[in-house]
C-alpha cells in the first residue's frame, strides 16, 4: 500500500529545516496520544540513525505498548530523508520525507510505502485514514510552532530548567524550546543524571544553588497527578508535592547573587473555587472555597521568597488541558466512541478548557517574556457550556453526546470529594491578561482545539 500527501506551510524552507535539524521535532511532531519517542531529546535528520517510539498513550504500562524502532538510511542536506523499520508492526515500511522550497514557503510531502501483516491486510483502509491524518497533524504542529518560535526570534537563546520534564506538559514544553533553539536541563529526582541534567529531591529538601548557575529561568511543574481518590494520604502527597518543591526551588534561586531571572510556576484554575456560576473569573479574583482553592492559594504563596528577593515569578493557572495521552478529556473517548458520550455535569455549567499545545506554549510564553509576571489564567479564549462540550465532541468524533454521565460514575472513580471539585465546576474563566500579554492561542475554539488533539 503507497500512500502520499502534500502539505504546505507558510515558512521559508530554512526555517522548517533548522526546526527539523533541532533536538525535541521528533516529539512535537508526534501525537502523545500516539505514541511517544524513547529518547525526547532528538533531532535531526541524520543518515543512520536509530529512532525508537512506543506505540500507544504514556499511561499504558510499557507491556501493552509494542516498540516501533526505525532507521534513517537516507538523508539530503536539502531536505530529504528516508526511514525505514527495522522493528515494529508492520511487515514493511519505507517512508520518504521531502520539505521542498516552494517560493516564500515550504512544501511537505510524504510518501509511505507499508505492508500490513496479512491478518490485518482488510484494516488497510482504516491505516490509511490514520497516516493521512497523522500528517496533517505534523503539518499543523509544523506551522503552529514555527508561528510561535517567529513571535520571539528577538529573544536571545534562553537556558530553561524543568521540573516534571517527563510529565504530559513537561515532555512537550521541553521539546518545544528546543525546537526553538533554547537550551533545556530536565530536573530530576535522580543523584546519577545524563549531561544536562539537574538533580533536586524536593523531599529532603535537597538542590545544589551551582547546579543552577547559568539558567535563566525555572518552570516548575511538579506536583502529583490530582485525578484520584482524595484520601487523607494523597491529599497530604498533593499539597507536599507542589509546595515543598516550589519552597525548595523560590529558597534558592532567591539566595543566588548570579542565579535565574524568572520563575514559571505551574498553579490551577481550581483557585477560584468549583463553582462560580454567572461570574467572569480574573486574575483579579481572590479565590474560592475547597481542597483545591486552598492548595492553590498556598502553592502560589510558595515563590514568596524568589518574588522578594527580585526574580520575576509567572504563575500559570492552568484549565481543563485537552489531550488524548491524559487528563480529564482521555476518559470520555471510550464513552463518546462507543455512542454513550454525554455532559459529565449540569448542561449549562461553564467548561475552561485549554488545548494541549496551547498551554505549552503559555508557559514557555511565559519563560520567554520578560515582562510577564503575576498569574496569568491558562483557558482558551472561549470557554463553553458542559452541554456545548459534550456536543462539539461527539460532532468532532462522529458520534451522539446525548447520554448524561451519571453523577455516580465519577463519584465511583474519584470519590465524592475529588468528584465534586473536578467534574462538577462551573468555571468561567477569563484569558484576557494571558492575550494581553502577547499571547496568541493556535486554538481559538473548542471544535478547532479538540480536531487538532484527536486528529480528525
Amino acid at each position: 500500500m503507497r500512500i502520499e500527501t502534500v502539505h504546505r506551510v507558510a515558512r521559508p524552507q530554512p526555517d522548517v529545516l533548522a526546526w527539523y535539524d533541532n533536538p525535541g521535532a521528533l516529539v512535537r511532531l508526534t501525537p502523545p496520544g500516539l505514541a511517544s519517542a524513547d529518547d525526547p531529546t532528538v533531532g535531526g535528520m541524520r543518515g543512520g540513525r536509530l529512532v525508537g517510539t512506543r506505540l500507544g498513550p504514556p499511561i499504558l504500562p510499557d507491556l501493552l505498548r509494542p516498540h516501533w524502532i526505525l532507521r534513517q538510511v537516507e538523508h539530503d542536506p536539502e531536505g530529504r530523508f528516508v526511514d525505514q523499520q527495522v522493528h515494529g508492526p508492520w511487515r514493511t515500511w519505507r517512508h520518504e520525507h521531502r520539505l521542498e522550497a516552494e517560493g516564500s514557503g515550504t512544501a511537505i510531502r510524504d510518501s509511505v510505502e507499508v505492508e500490513l501483516p496479512r491478518r490485518l491486510e482488510r484494516l488497510a483502509p482504516v491505516v490509511e485514514s490514520q497516516l493521512r491524518r497523522l500528517f496533517a497533524f505534523r503539518a499543523r504542529q509544523l506551522h503552529d510552532d514555527l508561528a510561535f518560535h517567529a513571535r520571539y526570534a528577538h529573544v536571545p537563546r534562553r537556558t530553561i530548567a524543568i521540573t516534571g520534564s517527563s510529565g504530559l506538559i513537561g515532555t512537550q514544553l521541553a521539546a518545544l524550546l528546543e525546537t526553538g533553539g533554547h537550551t533545556v536541563r530536565r530536573m530530576v529526582r535522580e543523584h546519577d543524571v545524563a549531561p544536562g541534567e539537574i538533580s533536586w529531591d524536593p523531599r529532603a529538601g535537597e538542590l545544589d544553588p551551582s547546579d543552577l548557575e547559568g539558567v535563566d529561568v525555572v518552570v516548575n511543574l511538579a506536583g502529583r497527578s490530582i485525578a484520584t481518590r482524595w484520601t487523607a494520604a494523597s491529599r497530604r502527597e498533593i499539597r507536599d508535592s507542589r509546595i515543598n518543591g516550589t519552597m525548595l526551588i523560590s529558597r534558592t534561586v532567591a539566595g543566588m547573587r548570579e542565579g535565574p531571572a524568572a520563575l514559571v510556576q505551574a498553579s490551577a484554575i481550581g483557585l477560584y473555587g468549583p463553582r462560580r456560576p454567572g461570574e467572569l473569573l480574573t486574575e483579579a479574583d481572590p479565590g474560592g472555597e475547597g481542597f483545591l482553592a486552598d492548595l492553590v492559594r498556598d502553592w502560589e504563596g510558595s515563590s514568596h521568597a524568589a518574588a522578594e528577593a527580585g526574580v520575576r515569578v509567572a504563575h500559570v493557572r492552568t484549565g481543563m488541558a485537552l489531550s488524548d495521552a491524559g487528563g480529564s478529556l482521555l476518559p470520555q473517548l471510550p464513552l463518546f466512541l462507543a455512542g454513550v458520550g454525554g455532559r459529565l455535569t449540569d448542561g449549562e455549567a461553564m467548561t475552561s478548557w485549554i488545548s494541549l499545545d496551547d498551554i505549552v506554549r503559555a508557559f514557555g510564553h511565559a519563560a520567554l517574556s520578560a515582562d510577564v509576571e503575576g498569574p496569568l489564567n491558562g483557558v482558551g479564549p472561549q470557554p463553553v457550556t458542559a452541554r456545548e462540550f459534550a456536543r462539539t465532541l461527539g460532532k468532532v468524533l462522529r458520534r451522539p453526546a446525548v447520554v448524561p454521565v451519571p453523577p455516580a460514575g465519577p463519584r465511583l472513580v474519584l470519590g465524592s470529594a475529588a468528584a465534586d471539585e473536578l467534574i462538577s465546576v462551573d468555571q468561567n474563566v477569563s484569558s484576557a491578561r494571558l492575550e494581553a500579554s502577547g499571547f496568541v492561542p493556535a486554538h481559538a475554539t473548542l471544535e478547532d482545539a479538540l480536531r487538532h488533539v484527536l486528529r480528525r
